[in-house]
């Protein structure tokens, strides 16, 4: 179950203030928020894939990770449990998006980054 955080987001994703940037632009440009799917790593690597609220069919196995800048996070469940269940950073970096994802601006792509979990000192 999804955690408030300090920063106000939902879950286990935060973004980046150039990703917030980036992600108000779209919600302008397309008259209402936008959702991520995480890329399962296959054909266009492991870049999350941005589209119009609601453009993704989710999957019975997809779950959401969390809300950020008012956007969904989804990924597939299975494949979050494998990497540990992290908690992600979404950016953005030069670079075209993969597939069919929206561009993060002009030559802007959305990356996720894995922020490291704090150790417990025992």
């Amino acid at each position: 179950m999804p955690t408030k955080l300090h920063n106000g987001t939902v879950g286990r994703v935060t973004a980046t203030r150039a990703a917030c940037r980036a992600i108000t632009a779209l919600h302008a440009a397309h008259g209402g928020p936008v959702m991520f799917v995480q890329s399962a790593g296959c054909c266009d690597g492991s870049d999350p894939m941005c589209f119009p609220d609601g453009e993704f069919a989710l999957g019975d196995g997809d779950m959401l990770v969390g809300v950020v800048c008012g956007c969904t996070f989804h990924m597939n469940a299975d494949q979050y449990e494998a990497l540990g269940r992290p908690f992600f950073v979404l950016d953005v970096e030069p670079g075209m998006p993969g597939g069919f994802s929206l561009a993060a601006g002009t030559g802007l792509r959305f990356v996720t980054r894995i922020k490291a979990p704090r150790r417990q000192v025992s």
